[in-house]
């Protein structure tokens, strides 16, 4: 469930404003990571940004399933032996996890990191596992099998070998975090880039909005359209670095993880919404379920909005979005 990361580019206007536009990139959290923040000097942009990156590493250290310390290390540690007690921070992601993973109908599912790895992406998987070792691979997944317990801050899970993976939540959790930390400390605005899980608030020094654009997915050095991004996230999930290809039919990295099969029929979901955690579950979500289930349930969703483009190359809109009038 792991995304291609920067699939969305972020479009500035420099002006020779009091404010600059100032912006460091590294690598964070196994992914490319950036910060732009807008401040009156280099100087104060750099606290901001130091700001950004203590606060990342301090919930990497908190829900990473890859640190052996974290607390949904000591979950996982301890599935099918006893609860483990976690910060209400933790408890409360794991909470509206799960109820995402309600809305659709399972095919977002934190529970997912249970899964036995059968599929390889990297070119080494000659031959399509078999029925049988499909089926048994998602055995342990269930996020009915995940039992919080509010009045103690609580989280078992039920099946031994059962795991949590924050992935496809956590980093734009972690973005919504930095935004609100940055923004109480007096930086007014910037734009937070977690593995293209993006958060953008505020205005460009000349006043403009910020504005993304959404990359071509067959052709990655072209961007289709651009939208503004106004105190608002976006998230892009996208398949075509890493399929496999059997019998003529393309397989995504990203399975689904109440069959095990791979999703098919997308080549790439942008879900537009008011916090990054929301766009980034929902886009992972939308590729399992698919062009018609994933419109379907964004058009019910008030304040989320979504671009799909399917294996045919077709974009695909939710009712909120014109990509006929976009910034092309």
């Amino acid at each position: 469930m792991k995304k291609i990361a920067f699939l969305i580019a972020v479009i500035c206007s420099l002006s020779a404003q009091s404010q600059i536009i100032h912006k460091r990139k590294l690598f964070m959290l196994g992914s490319p990571f950036e910060v732009t923040a807008v401040a009156k000097d280099t100087i104060s942009a750099n606290v901001y940004i130091d700001l950004a990156i203590a606060e990342s590493k301090r919930i990497e250290n908190l829900i990473s399933d890859w640190i052996p310390t974290t607390q949904i290390s000591q979950v996982n540690k301890n599935a099918g032996i006893k609860p483990v007690k976690v910060d209400k921070e933790v408890f409360e992601l794991v909470e509206r996890a799960i109820k995402i993973s309600k809305l659709t109908n399972g095919a977002f599912d934190i529970s997912y990191a249970s899964m036995d790895k059968i599929w390889k992406f990297d070119g080494t998987m000659k031959v399509m596992p078999t029925e049988e070792a499909i089926k048994k691979s998602v055995e342990k997944i269930g996020y009915q099998n995940i039992i919080l317990d509010p009045k103690e801050q609580t989280i078992f899970l039920k099946l031994e070998g059962m795991k949590l993976g924050l992935g496809g939540i956590g980093q734009g959790y972690i973005a919504d975090k930095i935004k609100s930390l940055l923004f109480s400390k007096g930086c007014l605005s910037g734009i937070i880039n977690v593995s293209g899980d993006i958060n953008a608030w505020g205005k460009q020094p000349d006043g403009k909005p910020w504005t993304v654009g959404i990359v071509n997915p067959v052709n990655r050095n072209k961007i289709f359209a651009t939208f503004p991004l106004t105190d608002s996230a976006v998230e892009t999930s996208g398949n075509y670095e890493k399929f496999v290809v059997f019998n003529g039919k393309r397989y995504s990295h990203i399975i689904d993880p109440r069959t095990g099969y791979p999703a098919t029929g997308i080549v790439s979901v942008s879900v537009f919404a008011k916090q990054t955690e929301i766009a980034d579950a929902l886009a992972t979500g939308i590729f399992v379920l698919g062009v018609d289930v994933g419109l379907d349930l964004v058009n019910q969703i008030k304040g989320v909005e979504c671009i799909i483009v399917d294996d045919t190359g077709k974009v695909h809109s939710s009712k909120g979005i014109d990509t006929k009038n976009a910034i092309n």
